[in-house]
């Protein structure tokens, strides 16, 4: 941290926050948010959190009682946090899942869902045009599922989800016509072992999405998508952001696509949670240009 900038200079109105995970040790968070709190004013720390699941329920309550602004959440607590919060955000309803908590001056805590607006903030930033268009999302865990949901609360009109047919397929599918009926969008959840079925998806496609873990550290070597899927037109978006390019995006650079990395989601969800709790939020472009050049 000091290597980028000087130690936060704490005072007694400093607030408290962080990343409540279970395996958070190695994330950005904290530096990106430090990053930002000091850019903008705003006084307050961010912590990593390592919470194991049997304690969750103490982390929220203590997180309350110690006067923390708010939280940042992620797996495996996404969807377990869910009994311990007062009320959730319209689009963490209908995902299913937190991945930011508010807490609010009278106590209560607030749960909401900025994954996937992350998602489309970097997109319309990017100059992509999301409503109406047809999408192709493979992976229906956290990411996938907070992207999708929030394509089709912001008009997305045909996304095609394509997971590993294993025992959570049917419940995946249950949650996909939920969200189906609730925004009007035409979802379909299909096997990714159907390579023919995935090969038309795309074709028919504006957007393709990332949403596993395929082409992180230690899979740099993976790609989820055939370079022969790739057509003219079509944006490839990872969600992926360790490394910054992985595999699937550099194939797509070099066949001529625009690409969507997974930094941009990352930055653009943390500002839109620093609106939440913070009442500001993050500049994007300088954090990415303190973090990430």
């Amino acid at each position: 941290m000091t290597s980028r900038l000087e130690q936060p200079y704490i005072t007694g109105h400093t607030r408290l926050t962080g990343l409540i995970g279970g395996n958070v040790r190695e994330s950005f968070s904290p530096e990106m948010h430090t990053i930002s709190f000091e850019h903008s004013g705003i006084d307050a720390v961010y912590l990593s959190l390592n919470v194991l699941p049997e304690n969750l329920e103490a982390a929220v309550e203590g997180a309350r009682a110690l006067g923390f602004m708010g939280c940042n959440v992620t797996m495996p607590h996404k969807t377990y946090i869910l009994p311990y919060l007062d009320d959730l955000s319209p689009a963490a309803k209908l995902m299913g899942a937190v991945n930011t908590v508010k807490f609010t001056e009278d106590g209560m805590a607030i749960g909401y869902n900025t994954d996937g607006e992350g998602f489309t903030r970097n997109a319309v930033e990017n100059g992509v045009e999301l409503k109406g268009k047809t999408m192709t999302i493979v992976g229906a865990g956290g990411a996938g599922s907070a992207v999708l949901g929030q394509c089709a609360m912001d008009g997305v009109a045909t996304i095609h989800v394509f997971n590993i047919k294993d025992e959570f397929f049917d419940k995946i599918a249950t949650r996909l016509d939920d969200i189906a009926q609730a925004t009007g969008a035409k979802i379909m959840l299909h096997d990714l072992a159907d390579t023919e079925e995935l090969a038309r998806c795309v074709a028919e496609s504006d957007i393709f999405l990332n949403a596993t873990k395929v082409g992180a550290l230690g899979m740099e070597d993976q790609c989820v998508l055939p370079e022969e899927m790739l057509h003219e037109g079509l944006v490839v978006a990872d969600t992926v952001y360790n490394p910054k390019t992985t595999k699937l995006l550099a194939m797509a650079r070099e066949h001529g696509n625009k690409t969507l990395s997974g930094i941009g989601m990352l930055l653009w969800q943390g500002s839109v949670a620093e609106e939440i709790y913070a009442g500001k939020a993050m500049d994007v472009e300088f954090v990415e240009n303190a973090l990430f050049s």
